[in-house]
């Protein structure tokens, strides 16, 4: 079984939530009461599935819902959940013709510690869209390719009501049975049709009641996700669930509550040329004698040359961002291997490409609290969609950094510090180069467009970090974050309020 026991236990109160709703439902017409067969096919039964939630004709969909949600993989602690967010209302709507859906979110904190792109407090609107083999971010008005997103949101296609059916017929999956609580479910079983596995559960009225699958992530490997879908309705003769829970990487996700679903409108979602001709691309500029910033795309890294080895700060994202940082640093050292590579925190944009370093020999250097976590998931399968770490057969090295590390050629020095009390996580670590005066930081700083008025209300994140570089007495001339562009500490100071 994939689903987890935090799952498990959210089913069950969402099963004594619906209890008294489902025993006054309206029973559905054509379907209810028929007991699976065991004689049919998977042809013959998508078919009676498809009929019995109103399929056969459905072309769109638009879903309007409220409920809670996380920030996955930004977990204050690691190894611990992910932080709230609170859903006041998420729309989905779905072309299933072209394959494409487009969500508009308002949403949140439900509470101040750990990760994720949003504000200490008020409402943030975002829109992530999914068309043709395409992923996006609107920025505005502007379109932002997400290009590790394109498997996780062919995934959240598939695993859609109808979405499965679809994806099940042209992925010819297998169709078994199934008896769990003494109940007999039906099962499909099917791979893709991106880099995934899928078993689906339909219960004796020919609904999706669950969805077990697992997606390759770049820090967890191998990730269970599991669906639940719950209480359905009939909408203009299609049935949709109006409880929808999700867990990955053995956490909830998501629980929504679905308010209203609008039956083939009109959901046309072309994908722009920027998001058409992005690749992942490095623009490298030189700060110092031997230290360049490595910008280009959303996540930064920082390669420092030593007399004989290369010092890399920050593998972000997945193995198609660090692999590419790979090859700058090559071209800009030659002859020099990445002997380590320092880890800002576990977030998973901040980490997914430890894999990709670890590949190539470097070894992590995290903070100290991080080690067993990061020594437990590198170690993790990945055989669904092998990366370079897996294909490797390496085993990753992992040094912890308590509150301070230095790390010296006899000429050069880079000193690690511990941003200790951030509430962005409990593990952040700063880098620092005391001859060149530069600061390598995320997120608790990202500087804004150059002389853009500065928030009237500091970030706490950002009072923290001056907070920590004016105790550890760092004499800071630049900051080198890893989101956005380089900037004079004057700027850092000013974001948090503070004069130097």
């Amino acid at each position: 079984m994939l689903i987890s026991k935090g799952f498990n236990e959210s089913l069950k109160r969402l099963r004594r939530r619906v209890l008294s709703a489902a025993a006054v439902a309206v029973m559905l017409p054509g379907v209810a009461g028929t007991a699976l067969a065991d004689d049919y096919d998977a042809t013959a039964f998508l078919k009676r599935a498809t009929a019995a939630m109103g399929g056969t004709e459905l072309k769109s969909l638009r879903i309007t819902a409220a409920g809670t949600g996380t920030s996955f993989g930004q977990a204050y602690t690691p190894g611990t959940r992910w932080p709230k967010v609170n859903y006041p209302e998420y729309v989905r709507a779905i072309n299933y013709d072209t394959g494409s859906f487009r969500d508009d979110i308002k949403r949140s904190r439900g509470e101040p510690n750990g990760g994720g792109a949003l504000p200490p407090s008020g409402e943030q609107s975002v829109t992530q869209v999914f068309s043709a083999g395409h992923a996006w971010n609107m920025a505005g008005a502007n379109p932002a390719a997400a290009l590790l997103a394109i498997n996780d949101r062919t995934h959240d296609l598939t695993i859609t009501p109808h979405g499965i059916l679809k994806a099940a017929a042209r992925q010819k999956a297998r169709l078994d049975w199934t008896t769990l609580g003494g109940r007999s479910l039906g099962t499909l079983t099917f791979s893709g049709p991106g880099e995934f596995a899928v078993k689906a559960y339909f219960n004796d009225d020919y609904l999706l009641e669950r969805v077990e699958s697992i997606l390759p992530n770049p820090v967890l490997g191998d990730m269970a996700v599991a669906t639940a879908y719950a209480v359905y309705r009939d909408y203009n003769g299609v049935k949709f669930p109006t409880r929808i829970l999700q867990s990955q990487g053995g956490y909830p996700v998501l629980d929504l509550a679905v308010k209203a679903v609008e039956v083939n409108p009109a959901v046309d979602l072309p994908v722009p040329d920027a998001v058409k001709n992005a690749v992942e691309r490095i623009a490298a500029e030189k700060v110092a004698d031997g230290v360049w910033f490595l910008a280009g795309g959303s996540h930064n890294s920082v390669a420092i040359e030593m007399k004989d080895h290369v010092v890399l700060v920050e593998a972000p994202l997945y193995d198609g961002r660090s692999g590419v940082v790979i090859d700058e640093v090559k071209k800009l050292v030659p002859n020099k291997p990445i002997r380590f590579v320092v880890n800002s925190h576990t977030h998973f944009d901040h980490s997914g490409g430890l894999r990709t370093l670890a590949a190539a020999g470097a070894t992590v250097v995290t903070q100290q609290l991080n080690k067993p976590y990061f020594e437990k998931v590198l170690a993790n399968p990945n055989k669904l969609n092998p990366d370079r770490f897996a294909k490797s057969g390496k085993k990753a090295r992992v040094v912890g950094v308590k509150d301070k590390m230095v790390l010296t050629d006899g000429s050069r020095t880079i000193e690690l510090h511990h941003i200790a009390g951030n509430v962005h996580t409990e593990t952040f670590l700063m880098a620092y180069l005391p001859k060149e005066k530069l600061l390598i930081e995320a997120d608790a700083f990202t500087p804004g467009a150059p002389n853009a008025p500065v928030a009237t209300n500091p970030a706490p994140a950002a009072v923290n970090l001056i907070e920590n570089v004016d105790r550890l007495k760092l004499a800071v001339d630049k900051v080198l974050p890893l989101h956005g562009r380089v900037a004079p500490a004057a700027e850092m100071y000013r974001a948090a309020g503070r004069a130097m």
